[in-house]
């Protein structure tokens, strides 16, 4: 019987409906997601109280008709079978009030992924607190170049692609697993609804400080997912993180684990690592054998640990080691993770989405030894919910060894930080000076990029490192190195 959450559906059959209406289209997770329903075949429109690009543009070029704003009468437009309601939608937004006392089936869009595409399929699902969409989207391409056709949906652009998802015939979907919660009325994981058959657990260090308490309470959704994988199921973790090798315990399947730490006790580690421009090459050691040299085009140990966990898992599809290879050195990243932007008379700027402490720190080290010659310098914006609070306070200290400079941006006040629990900048500022590192603050985006344009110097690599758009803070810079250096 419907409850007062309207008429909420878990699962659904693929061939039960054919018009399906997105509210909160414009999203990056939901718009790829309705770019799939219709390369799938469905008859897919959305709703969104802004849409703009790239999003405005992908939904057109799709084909996806996007209205705006929120209200109730969309849904007389659209005529809908089945209504997907994205988590950034609250209770009381009209078209969701709509819906509920329309009685219209509606489903959280990961209970969506899973009903209509995960149900059939091999799932293979990559969750961690670090690294998932590096190692999802290299995990699809190595499945791709190997021949499988798999389909996948990953948190970012993958560059091999062009996009966020792919719709193929073969058996495995590979889905980025997100730890955030579903949807208004369902405050479980997303990743709880991706039937995992074979999961990747990248690391488990506390996140999300708006939806977990503390650190046990962020662990026990791991716990839950880990419990979802088969008995002929198979669950790849990393080593370097004791408590994730714990929760890997309670999984009725098949463990195995990997750690980019030369002769450690692992089923997956390197030996003899090598960085240069093309990326990083190691040997592949699998259960003290070795396997031979991969070529990945990666940088940094954190981003080893993220191929040797698509090497662990792949081996377990049935993939050889050279099919493996061929994926690992024709991939091409995935837009904002160590994405070069241009280079602007002789200075480099690099985009990463980094912002907990520890993806920070292994983003810098990764660029130290990606351009080992060059001066670095270090541009964080705090503005995750999480990276904007004191609880990372002493993480954020120690978390630029290896930059030259660094500058962090004070974050805006949020409602849903406490005064006394916001992340304290001076004091980071302070802890990084007395290591040696040129570090300063700023309040507003215009006089950041003042300063850096003004005092970049040619052979420098502006690492800029945040979870949002920075309020344009990379193509601002960008237009003002060139006015600098007279490229117009």
């Amino acid at each position: 019987m419907a409850d007062d959450n309207g008429n909420v559906l878990d699962t659904l059959s693929p061939g039960a409906v054919r018009r399906i209406h997105l509210i909160g289209v414009a999203g990056t997770g939901m718009g790829s997601f309705a770019g799939m329903l219709k390369a799938a075949g469905y008859d897919v429109t959305g709703s969104d109280e802004n849409v703009y690009p790239p999003m405005s543009d992908m939904l057109r070029a799709w084909g996806i008709q996007a209205l705006t704003p929120y209200k109730p009468e969309n849904l007389d437009v659209v005529r809908p079978d089945l209504v997907i309601v994205g988590n950034v939608i609250r209770r009381v937004n009209p078209e969701a009030t709509a819906v509920r006392e329309r009685r219209l089936p509606q489903m959280s869009f990961p209970a969506a992924l899973g009903s209509l595409f995960l149900e059939h399929a091999h799932s293979v699902v990559v969750a961690g607190t670090h690294g998932k969409t590096t190692t999802s989207s290299l995990m699809a391409h190595v499945l791709v170049e190997a021949g499988r056709d798999p389909s996948f949906l990953v948190g970012g652009v993958t560059q091999n692609y062009a996009g966020n998802y792919r719709v193929g015939k073969g058996a495995h979907f590979v889905v980025e697993g997100d730890e955030y919660d579903t949807v208004y009325w369902d405050k479980g994981s997303k990743f709880l609804h991706y039937r995992p058959k074979t999961a990747i657990l990248t690391s488990v260090e506390f996140d999300h400080a708006d939806i977990f308490r503390d650190l046990p309470h962020y662990e026990s959704t791991f716990d839950k997912f880990v419990r979802l994988i088969p008995k002929d199921g198979r669950l790849v973790v990393c080593a370097a993180y004791p408590n994730a090798v714990k929760l890997a315990r309670a999984c009725p399947g098949e463990v195995i684990t990997y750690v980019a730490r030369e002769g450690a006790e692992a089923d997956y580690t390197p030996r003899n690592v090598r960085f240069g421009p093309e990326g990083a090459r190691f040997e592949v050691v699998e259960r003290g054998s070795v396997l031979g040299t991969a070529l990945v085009t990666l940088s940094g140990m954190h981003n080893v640990e993220n191929t040797l966990s698509v090497i662990a898992a792949a081996r377990g599809l049935g993939l050889s080691f050279e099919e493996i290879c061929r994926g690992l050195a024709t991939f091409q990243g995935v837009k904002r993770r160590q994405e070069v932007r241009a280079e602007v008379g002789g200075i480099l700027v690099v985009d990463d989405f980094a912002h907990h402490p520890t993806a920070v720190r292994e983003t810098i080290a990764a660029i130290r030894h990606r351009y080992p010659e060059r001066r670095l310098w270090a541009i964080f914006e705090p503005r995750s919910n999480t990276s904007r609070r004191n609880i990372h306070q002493e993480d954020y200290a120690h978390a630029f060894t290896g930059a030259a400079r660094a500058s962090l941006k004070v974050p805006e006040r949020h409602d849903k930080v406490p005064v006394d629990q916001e992340l304290d900048v001076p004091r980071v500022i302070e802890a990084l000076k007395a290591q040696g590192i040129a570090a300063d603050s700023t309040v507003d985006v215009p006089s950041l990029v003042e300063r850096v344009a003004r005092e970049s110097q040619p052979g420098d690599v502006l690492l800029v490192m945040s979870n949002g758009s920075f309020g344009g803070f990379i193509d601002k810079l960008l237009a003002a190195l060139r006015a600098r250096m007279g490229e117009g």
